[in-house]
Formats: structure tokens, C-alpha cells, sequence
């Protein structure tokens, strides 16, 4: 640890009023419950899509989001990977052989489109503008076509998305994070960016995972650094707001909610 003194305008959570340190406890617990269901939402949406196995997620599966398959319909990629676990084997067979045979309409009608009500059309109805509507016979030919990945403008759209929300979040994270005590400073700051570098790391690499597979696992040592970033700031943010003893160089100096008695009794 840096014996270096403390910046004139550095407090410590231990130095900040219990109505600040309780509005950032409460702003961690929703981001860390929020930070959980993206990875719950994460593995639902990727797992198995280039596999078949929805329970692992791998590379593979990376490059079958972002540059597709090329082996077969965007509709049998799905069937194949993340909703595959929605509906029996059999009528996931049975829609299968529809898309290769060609998408008949009369048999879309016959067969086809009471699975669809049966299984599907609690998302897929066309309620929700991000998911496609199966009951629209246009759209399901589309889905039909051969599977290229995620279009470039659908990137475009989420990119900026991901990029101002994530964002937003890293900049409140690491707000509450510059009133941790870390020595060296210097590694502090990198603690900080981290998070933003790994942002711009894991959105350029969606692009280029469809030119070059490889880069699939950039995208997931981006995720992966992100989560690691996220982790670290949020325990150390709570643990020192609540449970860590202020450090010396603190408890030397008046401030915050710090009684007077204590501070003598720390010389």
C-alpha cells in the first residue's frame, strides 16, 4: 500500500453523510439484481444458438449470433439452439421440414400455424416490436431465408443502445467507486476505465466476429472483463461503505459522520 496522502478533495465513504452512503447502497442493490438478469437474459439468448446445447455457451455460439450459421434458416437456427427447450421434438421436427420443403402456405395453414398458437404466440404474436411475429406469413419467409447472423443496422441500433446505457451505469459505478481507499492509485484508475475500454472492446468485435470468426472470443473477453469490472467495484463499494475499518489516513482527519472521540481514540 502507497503511503502517498490523501488528495485535499478525496472523502472516503466512512467521511460521507448515512443519507449519501444509503442512496448508493440502494442504487448498487438494483444494479447488481439488474446485472444478474443480463446474464440470466445473456445465456438465454446465446446459449446453444450455434451448438444445439442451450445449457453451455461457447464461441460457437458467439459466431452463429453475429455471422449466423450458414447452414440453415435463421427459424431452424432457433429451433436448434435457444428455443429448443419450447416445444416438443417432434413439432420442432415438423416446422423444421416445413422451412426446408419450401414454407408451403397451405400447409403453414393445416399444420404449422396451430404449434405456432399452441407454442409460440405468447411472445410471438407481433405485441412486441423485438421479437418476430410468426402469425405473419412475410416474416416467416425471411426467417426462412439462409442464416447470416445479426443484420449490421439491428447491431447498429443495439450498439448505441448498450453504449449510452452502459455508459450511464460505469459512471455512477465508478462515481461511488472514487470514494474507495485503493493504494496504488494508478491501479485504481484502471480499475475505473476498465469497464469503458472492455465496453468498446466487446461492441467493435460484434462487427467483426462476421468477417473473422476468431473474434468471438474477443467479444467474450469483453463481456468477460466487464462483468469482472463490475464485480470487483460493487463488493469493494459495499464492503468499504459498511464493513471495512477507515484507514488511518482517514480517521487522522475531521470529517463526514466521524464522532470526535473516535478520531482521538485512533491517534
Amino acid at each position: 500500500m502507497s503511503d502517498l496522502p490523501l488528495h485535499r478533495q478525496f472523502h472516503h465513504f466512512s467521511e460521507l453523510p448515512y443519507s449519501q452512503r444509503v442512496l448508493f447502497t440502494g442504487v448498487l442493490i438494483v444494479f447488481g439484481i439488474g446485472y444478474l438478469f443480463a446474464l440470466i437474459n445473456l445465456f438465454h439468448t446465446y446459449a446453444g444458438k450455434g451448438t444445439g446445447n442451450p445449457y453451455a455457451m461457447s464461441a460457437q455460439d458467439i459466431v452463429a449470433a453475429y455471422a449466423g450459421t450458414g447452414k440453415s434458416s435463421r427459424l431452424e437456427s432457433a429451433l436448434s439452439g435457444s428455443m429448443s427447450s419450447m416445444l416438443p421434438r417432434d413439432e420442432n421436427n415438423e416446422i423444421v421440414n416445413w422451412v426446408r420443403n419450401g414454407l408451403d402456405r397451405a400447409t403453414l395453414d393445416k399444420t404449422i400455424r396451430p404449434i405456432f398458437e399452441k407454442r409460440c404466440f405468447a411472445c410471438h404474436d407481433g405485441s412486441n416490436p423485438h421479437l418476430p411475429n410468426l402469425g405473419d406469413y412475410e416474416v416467416l419467409k425471411k426467417l426462412g431465408e439462409m442464416d447470416t447472423g445479426t443484420p449490421v443496422f439491428t447491431l447498429v441500433r443495439v450498439s448505441h443502445i448498450h453504449l449510452f446505457g452502459m455508459t450511464f451505469i460505469f459512471f455512477i459505478l465508478g462515481f461511488m467507486f472514487s470514494h474507495a481507499y485503493v493504494r496504488p492509485v494508478w491501479l485504481k484508475c484502471v480499475i475505473m476505465v476498465l469497464p469503458f475500454c472492455s465496453i468498446l472492446i466487446d461492441i467493435f468485435s460484434w462487427y467483426l466476429t462476421k468477417v473473422f470468426h476468431p473474434f468471438a472470443y474477443v467479444v467474450m473477453l469483453g463481456g468477460g472483463l466487464n462483468g469482472v469490472s463490475f464485480a470487483f467495484m460493487w463488493v469493494v463499494n459495499m464492503y468499504q461503505m459498511w464493513l471495512m475499518k477507515p484507514p488511518e489516513s482517514v480517521l487522522r482527519r475531521l470529517g463526514g459522520d466521524l464522532p470526535v472521540a473516535r478520531l482521538q481514540s485512533a491517534e
